[in-house]
Formats: C-alpha cells, structure tokens, sequence
C-alpha cells in the first residue's frame, strides 16, 4: 500500500523559488473557478480555489505528517509493504525536516518515495545517501537537464553540482524516474539526448517527458499566460513523435505528458485498432448524449464509440487541451447547435453546475447536465509504473463508469 505524506509547502515560497518555466510562476489572486465539489447554490470551495494553486498552507511539522500518515493507515487497517509518498505544494527536497520524516517513517518500517523534486533543496553532496539509509527506495527527480548551467539559468538551482550529485547517486542505489518539462531550443535535441546519456549511464529506470504549457488553452487557467514571453510550445503531435524517438534510442522506460506511453499505448489504449476485441467488455449504451471533453482527448473517445458503433452519443471539443482543466470559458466557446439535450462534462472540470447548465443552455434548449468520470485513462506520469493490461483494465473500468452516466443522464431512445 502507498499512502501520502503530505508536507505542505507553498509554490515559489517553499522550493527555493520558482523555476523559470513553472506551472504556478506569474498566477494572480485566485478567484474560485466552481466544481463538482462546490456547494450546490455557491460557487467556490477549497479544491477549485486554493487547491488548484497549491496554496494551502506552510510546510508542516513532521509530527503533523507522521500522524495524518498514521491515521491513513489505521483508517485502511493497511499492513505489510506500506510506502510513504513524501508530497508537497514547495519541493520536499526543500522540506527543512526531510531526514528526520523519513529517518520516523523508517522506525515504523515505512518506506519513502520521494514526489516531484528538482532536488533544488540538496547542497550537500552526502544527504541523498542519508535518505537511502533512512529508507528512501524511490524519488522522482525533476532534472531538466543534466548540464549545470542550465538547470542554474532555467530551474533556478543555487547548486547543480550537488543537485545532479544527488540525482546520480539515487540512480545508482534506488529507483529514480527522471522528469524534464521541454522548452523547444532550450533542453530538447543535442542538450536532451545529452541528459538522456547521463541517466541512462547513471541507471535511471525512467523518464518522463513534459510538454511545456505557455497558455490558456494549454493549462494556463490561473491568470498567469504566457510563462515565457517569445517562446511557444512544442505542437502535440511532434512531442509526440519526440517521446517515440526517445523510448527507441535508450533502454530505460520513456512515458510523455500529455502524450504518450509507447510501452502501454496509452493514453487511450482500448481506441488503438489492435485492442480492439477488449471493446466486448464495455457495458452497451442506451442513452443519448454528448459529451464533452478536451481537443487531445476528444478524437479517442469518438474513436471508441465509432467502434461500438453507438451513434446516440456525440463527443465535442473544448478548446481546452487537458480536460481535468476545463472552465466555464471552454464551454462558452462551444457552439451549442452541436450539444444534444443531454450533456457529461469530465468530472474534475472546474465549472459549476449552475454556470455549465446556464452556459449550456444559453440558446433556450434546457439542457441536463452530468459529470462523467474523474478520468478515462492513465497519465503517462502514472502508467510508467504499468503494464499494457494495467492500463486497459483501468480504461475499461473508467469508460463503463461513463456508458453508466450516458445512461443515467441520456434522453432514453424509444
């Protein structure tokens, strides 16, 4: 079992300042963008306000965290293999009582993998042995690039000697997953390959390739486009084709986000032609709806219902690329001749039910409104830890879950 451990911190404030090309770099006053999770007349609650932004509170004690990581576990009455997820809003590496948590965790035979770190908190050259022995056994290492100068110019690393230091030497005794978000002319090509020799000589067991967000339509919804004036982000489909090139040049396990996994076909696997007979397994639809989803998404899912050959179901495009992320904005944008009466929107979109069935319903067609399931697939940031079946399972799973919001929410056909 994995449960969090969850250290606090704040973006900017508590990893030794942001990255140059940060998610949270530049964001304004968060304003309350409504959710699932909001009340039914208010728009607003924790997890559309500050949760988006990471912004909840300082780093905590570690006495906080090993009780809310105790009661996780009593709560699940979890025993055996436990490992800890060492997570934050700042970067845990940053986190001023890492050793002491982990060395605690260690006491109770609970192992620790290390979230997200760019390591930016490390300068000294022995704290990464010392949390091995205090049972580290894995980390995600946001390396950028493995040459000094750049990590000092774009993450912001007071020391990447140390920082690249530490990184070899988790590759070199636990499991370390490299992570590099990619600025087109900054870190990809030659400076890529370059990072991606390192780790592999190192022993990485992976990397993840992130597709560097610069707008609204990108991800950008905290009022904080563009990150980086004068440049713009790698087309999907060519980063695509560079997470492609790189599992085939180098023999630790590459995964891209957004897209892809070369090893799972995900994300979608269950659209690829050659997975074709896992479609039996999919519940059949007797409702008429349409659904609502991001531009990266949209093309698979009606893939999917080309195959089952359901024509009562429509899927549509916001203009948003990832559909967790979608706003009242995106469906502002939608022509609503093209929305059936009955509509699922992504069930961790930030729109409130009063704005989506006002918005949805603005050309005088009341419109029911439903939430589809948190998700319909597996992240590349997930499925590196996954094998093809994994991945399906989940899909198959995830896609019934919205056959049964079809469904439930859909005008029955007669």
């Amino acid at each position: 079992m994995q449960v969090v451990a969850d250290v606090g911190g704040i973006p900017g404030k508590d990893c030794n300042g942001f990255c140059k090309y940060c998610y949270f770099r530049k964001v304004k006053e968060i304003k309350s963008f409504g959710c699932a999770y909001c009340p039914p007349n208010k728009i607003g609650c924790e997890r559309c306000s500050k949760g988006i932004a990471d912004s909840q509170g300082e780093f905590k004690t570690p006495f906080e965290v090993m009780n809310e990581v105790q009661n996780t576990i009593m709560m699940n009455m979890a025993s055996g293999n436990i490992t800890a997820n060492i997570s934050g809003g700042g970067d845990v590496s940053c986190y001023p009582h890492l050793e002491s948590l982990t060395g605690q965790l260690n006491q109770f035979s609970i192992k620790s993998h290390l979230g997200y770190t760019s390591g930016k908190g490390i300068n000294d050259s022995e704290m990464a042995s010392r949390l091995i022995d205090n049972g580290v056994i894995e980390t995600t290492f946001t390396v950028f690039s493995t040459d000094e100068k750049l990590r000092h110019e774009w993450v912001k690393d007071k020391n990447p000697k140390e920082a690249l230091a530490a990184c070899k030497t988790f590759c070199e005794n636990i499991k370390l997953t490299g992570a590099s978000v990619i600025i087109p002319g900054v870190n990809d090509g030659d400076v890529l390959r370059q990072t991606c020799d390192d780790l592999e000589s190192w022993g990485a067991k992976g990397f993840i390739l992130m597709r560097f967000a610069n707008t609204f339509n990108e991800g950008l919804i905290l009022g904080n486009e563009p990150i980086l004036k004068d440049f713009e982000s790698q087309p999907v489909e060519n980063f695509e084709q560079l997470v492609h090139q790189i599992n085939k040049e180098y023999n630790f396990r590459v995964v891209g986000t957004p897209l892809c996994d070369p090893e799972t076909g995900g994300p979608f696997a269950i659209a690829k032609d050659e997975n074709e007979i896992f479609l039996q397994f999919i519940k059949p639809v007797t409702g008429e709806a349409t659904i609502i989803t991001s531009k990266i998404a949209a093309p698979y899912i009606q893939k999917i219902f080309d195959k089952l050959k359901v024509d009562s179901v429509n899927v549509v495009a916001a203009p948003k690329e990832i559909a967790c992320l979608i706003t009242k904005e995106d469906l502002e944008a939608l022509d609503l001749s093209e929305i059936k009466e009955s509509v699922i929107l992504p069930g961790r979109s930030f729109v409130h039910q009063l704005d989506a069935e006002r918005i949805l319903s603005g050309d005088g067609t009341e419109r029911l409104v439903g939430r589809g399931p948190d998700t319909l697939t597996v992240d590349g940031e997930l499925s590196i830890d996954m094998i093809d079946e994994n991945v399906i399972e989940r899909e198959l799973e995830d896609f019934n879950e919205l056959v049964d919001a079809i469904n439930f929410f859909g005008m029955r056909r007669i």
